[in-house]
């Protein structure tokens, strides 16, 4: 088996600094191939994946995870064969390794060129999610570095048996051994040790819940960019079209109700609320959704539709369920005020025809991702073209949405001249 296993956390990590340099001089054409090798194992060993998945799924069912985390967690052949057409998505990408950003020339003849390098080694901790061991080692290879994988004990025999595959094929193409590393996904003791260290990771980035983020924050060295939760809200406007206003809810609460871009919060103009919501919360409760409103939503939602009078705790919640809270705003600068106050800065929408109130939204509004007139599931490195993603940073570094393979790279500046001296 390709991928090595050492005895502890730092061993894990000093094995992928290792690969790191080696990692950084290959050519697109050794990584694309590996890209392409670990698509083909994927499918060719998906019974082995489901095998191993279904004992992590009869687990969680034990464990009583909670249906949002069994649908994470969860691997079926189409899934798989979505995360290998990702894996080649990748590889179909430019490589941004030695990419020039920018470039002039000083007055004194001295050229300054900014291009895009590797990080070196990277650590991707999370949840739940077996996919993620092969975005985010796919998306790690691409872009020249080694990776520290830190899935959760929920997921650890998909873990294991992804990660095997992609060490594998990877270093069966010409990829340094060691550059896919995974650490078990044990205790938080571990998780400290990772977060610790320092000259050897030069990156981490958790993607997960908010408890994953503090227990980070009280430790880590190493630096963070937090992929972080999505308290995500949908604004429907007074000139809004309501098809679509429909359309686009459902479809944001509904689709994959416990992922980060799912609606949490739906913000009515009150010269709509009255046509809108009757239909709104007919179309919510019929497909399951569990609805919250203030009172005023709670007035004109219709006769025989239940919604619980909200509390100040709903506006601030990520559901991650087919829960749903719902809120009646006077403007639309109301509803700005309402995303500032509870927003994640994730993902946030808003329906309109005026360019006015849509212009106003897009300014006003402080997330990663500001849509008009669109769904909020859009918001995914997939959909974005990246291919697939690491997560969706709701930082303001230099990473902030989805992260990709641009993402995870760094850069340096390199300065030509011919002899020049400074005065």
């Amino acid at each position: 088996m390709a991928i090595s296993t050492p005895t502890s956390v730092t061993d894990i990590c000093l094995a992928a600094k290792a690969a790191a340099k080696p990692l950084a001089a290959l050519g697109a054409d050794v990584k694309d191939r590996a890209l392409h090798a670990i698509a083909d194992a994927l499918v060719a060993r998906t019974p082995e994946i489901l095998e191993a998945n279904a004992k992590d799924l009869e687990a969680g069912r034990a464990n009583e995870i909670g249906d949002a985390l069994l649908d994470r967690l969860a691997l079926d052949a189409e899934r798989i064969e979505g995360i290998a057409a990702g894996t080649r998505a990748i590889a179909a990408l430019p490589d941004p390794v030695g990419e020039t950003i920018d470039g002039h020339r000083l007055p004194n003849g001295v050229d300054v060129r900014r291009v895009r390098v590797p990080f070196g080694v990277v650590a991707v901790v999370y949840e739940a999610r077996p996919n993620v061991t092969i975005d985010a080692a796919g998306l790690a290879l691409k872009s020249g570095n080694a990776i520290v994988l830190r899935g959760s004990s929920t997921a650890i025999h998909s873990n294991r048996v992804l990660a095997a595959i992609a060490s594998e094929a990877a270093t069966a193409a010409g990829v340094p051994e060691g550059a896919i590393q995974l650490v078990a996904g044990g205790g938080r003791e571990e998780l400290a040790e990772l977060a610790t260290q320092d000259g050897v990771v030069d990156l981490i980035f958790p993607r997960g819940g908010e408890g994953l983020k503090n227990a980070l924050k009280a430790v880590a060295t190493v630096p963070v960019i937090y992929a972080a939760s999505g308290n995500c809200h949908l604004y429907v406007d007074a000139s809004a079209k309501l098809d679509d206003a429909e359309a686009i809810l459902i479809n944001g609460k509904t689709q994959r109700p416990g992922v980060c871009n799912a609606l949490e919060t739906l913000l009515v103009h009150a010269d709509a609320a009255a046509e809108f919501l009757p239909r709104a919360a007919k179309a919510l409760h019929a497909a399951g959704v569990e609805l919250r409103g203030d009172e005023r939503a709670r007035a004109l939602a219709g006769p025989g539709i239940p919604i619980a009078l909200a509390t100040e705790e709903d506006w601030a919640t990520e559901y991650l369920a087919l829960t749903l809270a719902i809120r009646v705003v006077d403007s639309a600068a109301e509803a700005i005020d309402h995303v500032g106050r509870y927003g994640s800065g994730h993902s946030e929408a808003i329906v309109t025809q005026s360019t006015d109130a849509a212009r106003a939204f897009q300014l006003g509004v402080d997330a990663a991702c500001v849509y008009v007139n669109a769904s909020t599931r859009f918001t995914d490195g997939g959909e974005f073209g990246m291919g697939a993603e690491i997560g969706n940073s709701t930082q303001k570094l230099h990473a902030r949405g989805p992260i990709g393979v641009r993402e995870l790279t760094t850069f340096k500046y390199l300065i030509e001249g011919t002899g020049q001296v400074r005065a």
